[in-house]
């Protein structure tokens, strides 16, 4: 049996001696190392230290409160700590207040898929309280979960759009704008989901390719045509309008016209069409309005007048097919070149080459929530 003593290697080497672990050991010690930055007050303290410096301010676009994070809302709250804290290295007073956006349509498809089929029988006031309930809990859950992730800010005091003071201030604001004359009170379309019943931003709103049908429509003039042109007197004058979105026309109020283009008023049959006048032709060939004669060329109705845009504003047509005016108004926005494009069959290849002042162009506007720029 021997006697001797194994050979420990460890000791024939020289190594330094340290007390700082080799092993990371990270799953324990970075929740110690934020609760002593939590025990220290640690914000608070760099935020003493940086006190009268230059302000650097970081207005942070907050998260939805609908769920836990995920790896989209880390980067973007990691990438903030980033620049913050490397702002306060470098001297500036670098604020951070965390905020949640507690309204939207994320958190309402969430409580949609919590409720179920008993939202079909809650109020809308048991739905929003549900829906804030909600919200209040995920931020909850985010901000511990941003605060694992060793993000310095004022957690104890985020800016939150569902919270009084928050509102309060938005009204607050709002009516500042009152009184220096920033608000009107107007129409504007809104998009609008049918799927979830609510408004849809319209900065979340993609537009896929598509190539739409075309209409023309006429609409019956109700005012006396005599008031355009003597030579339209008793007879039975239509506006005719065109459009890629027909599903519109039942919200139909209005039809625009350019003040300056001129239009024409040409008669087919016991009918009398106005149309703008370089548009004429293209919109009689299409519509099956064009003759032959003895040699085979082609004709074109006869016009009866031509006028200025102006002399159709406020005028009032009847609706294509239901018992409700359609206003005429003029509009400088009214184009050929801009509203006819590829995706239709009319040719307006000539009309788009002419100058911004060309003489082209009339369009039917609905007005009420959903809007159909169209071109005759």
């Amino acid at each position: 049996m021997s006697t001797e003593t194994p050979l420990d290697l460890k000791k024939t080497v020289n190594l330094p001696k340290t007390a700082f672990s080799q092993k990371a050991n990270l799953a324990q010690a970075e929740p110690a190392r934020l609760k002593k930055w939590e025990e220290l007050d640690l914000y608070r303290l760099i935020r003493n230290a940086r006190a009268g410096a230059t302000k650097f301010i970081l207005h942070d676009g907050p998260p939805y409160a609908n769920a836990d994070i995920h790896l989209g809302t880390a980067m973007n709250k990691i990438l903030k700590d980033f620049i913050v804290k490397s702002r306060t290295m470098m001297g500036y007073d670098a604020p951070y207040v965390p905020g949640y956006d507690c309204h939207g349509l994320p958190i309402e498809l969430y409580v949609d898929r919590k409720l179920g089929a008993k939202k079909a029988n809650m109020s809308a006031v048991s739905i929003r309280r549900a829906c804030r309930e909600h919200a209040a809990q995920a931020l909850k859950n985010q901000t511990r979960d941003f605060k694992r992730l060793g993000i310095l800010g004022t957690w104890d005091d985020p800016y939150l759009t569902m919270s009084n003071h928050y509102e309060a201030e938005t009204a607050r604001m709002f009516a500042r704008f009152v009184e220096r004359g920033y608000v009107y009170k107007g129409m504007r379309p809104v998009y609008w989901c049918i799927h979830d019943q609510t408004a849809l931003a319209e900065a979340e709103v993609e537009y896929h390719s598509h190539t739409s049908p075309s209409v023309y429509v006429k609409f019956p003039l109700r005012s006396d045509p005599a008031q355009i042109d003597p030579a339209l007197a008793g007879r039975k004058v239509f506006v005719v309008i065109w459009t890629t979105t027909p599903w519109t026309l039942p919200a139909n109020l209005g039809i625009a016209v350019h003040p300056d283009f001129e239009y024409s008023a040409f008669e087919s049959g016991d009918e009398v069409y106005i149309v703008a006048s370089d548009l004429l032709e293209a919109v009689a060939t299409k519509c099956g309005l064009t003759g032959t004669d003895s040699n085979g060329e082609r004709t074109y109705p006869p016009v009866l007048a031509r006028f200025q845009g102006s002399k159709l504003d406020r005028l009032e047509c009847g609706h294509a097919w239901l018992d409700r005016v359609s206003l005429l108004m003029v509009g400088e926005h009214v184009t050929l070149g801009g509203e006819a494009d590829a995706e239709t069959e009319l040719d307006v290849s000539e009309a788009q080459k002419k100058s911004a002042d060309s003489k082209a162009g009339t369009g039917a506007v609905t007005l009420h929530r959903v809007m159909d720029t169209t071109t005759s």
